[in-house]
């Protein structure tokens, strides 16, 4: 070994220094993991979004680019540029809040739209919030969590 003569310290140290860089290598800069599997969905982070400025609405949320949306949530949002037609009855109601898991706002404010989820009978879970501000939020898993949406 060519370490035979080096102190215990020493080989420690440089155990360390090796187990970090291997570290850094696999979970990146930033403590995020790298590669796909980085958040729920590409592009998806918490604060963070690769260069893209955090509005003030979406300052401490987690947060995803519009382009790392599902395709199906992509075309909702074209389609509320667009100001519809909308497929479902219920898409462009107004959404209550009640979970509190979005800004606390007068009632009114928030309006949701469905985002189809293949193989789903129903709507399924996949919704995108919109507020009068201009604000989009995601949110995959029936409104537990929210994703801002950054365009």
């Amino acid at each position: 070994m060519i370490f035979r003569n080096a102190p215990r310290s020493l080989l420690r140290l440089l155990g360390a220094l090796f187990l970090c860089a291997a570290l850094v290598g696999a979970v990146g800069c930033g403590g995020q993991q790298a590669g796909p599997a980085a958040s729920a969905s590409p592009g998806a982070s918490r604060g963070g979004t690769g260069g893209t400025a955090v509005p003030g609405w979406a300052k401490g949320m987690a947060t995803v680019r519009a382009d790392a949306l599902p395709q199906q949530a992509r075309e909702v949002l074209a389609l509320i540029d667009k100001g519809g037609p909308y497929p479902y009855r219920q898409d462009g109601t107004v959404f209550g809040n009640f979970e509190k898991a979005l800004p606390k706002q007068k009632r009114g404010y928030y309006h949701e739209f469905t985002v189809r989820t293949p193989g789903e009978r129903d709507r399924g879970a996949r919704r995108i919030v919109t507020g009068e501000g201009g604000e989009f939020f995601y949110t995959d898993d029936h409104y537990d969590t929210f994703k801002a949406v950054l365009r």
